[in-house]
């Protein structure tokens, strides 16, 4: 599994992480929609609240290795090269999307802490971040629900971003993040 970009590809290590991430994203945030389906306090809605902090802890764990991954190179340049204002909103983008799945995960953990509940992460029980303190983790709570508001509006116009890039403006931007098999065919 390459590990570094090419001149016109991401690596596949950065491809396999980025849809990887795609799918994590979908499962955490359909988690926390999905909990209202059951009263509270059932054991299905425990179940999906669980699987919400899980899968974000695990969208945490990655996000650094996709860093790590993102560091070994340059990124692949877009042709035609795009005006530096879009450059710039794209990296303002990632930015913005990075902090988001580093500091979510963070603020759940807060969350579960400051509620005085385990941490569990695939039957590991992760040490408390913050002593409990329920006024606390109602107050990060708050943020955590608004951030997870502005993360929908993020991840959307980051997907039609690279929708609009590769139909209307017709650039490779999409197809450098593309799996091997689709780009070759959308390029053809």
């Amino acid at each position: 599994m390459p590990w570094k970009n090419s001149d016109t590809r991401y690596s596949t290590m950065s491809i396999a992480l980025h849809w990887l991430m795609v799918v994590l994203l979908a499962v955490v945030y359909a988690c926390i929609e999905l909990r209202g389906q059951f009263p509270k306090g059932s054991g299905a809605r425990t179940l999906i609240v669980e699987m919400h902090f899980m899968f974000g802890l695990t969208v945490f764990v990655l996000v650094w290795l996709r860093l790590f991954a993102r560091s070994l190179g340059v990124a692949p340049k877009i042709l035609p090269a795009p005006p530096q204002w879009q450059s710039l909103l794209a990296t303002l983008m990632h930015v913005a999307l990075y902090a988001l799945m580093i500091g979510m995960p963070i603020a759940g953990w807060l969350i579960v802490s400051a509620e005085g509940h385990s941490v569990m992460f695939y039957g590991m029980e992760l040490p408390p971040l913050i002593g409990e303190n329920k006024e606390l983790a109602k107050q990060i709570e708050g943020w955590h629900v608004w951030f997870g508001k502005v993360g929908y509006w993020l991840i959307g116009l980051h997907a039609l971003a690279g929708i609009a890039h590769h139909y209307v403006l017709r650039d490779n931007t999409a197809l450098r993040m593309m799996p091997g098999r689709f780009a070759k065919k959308t390029a053809e």
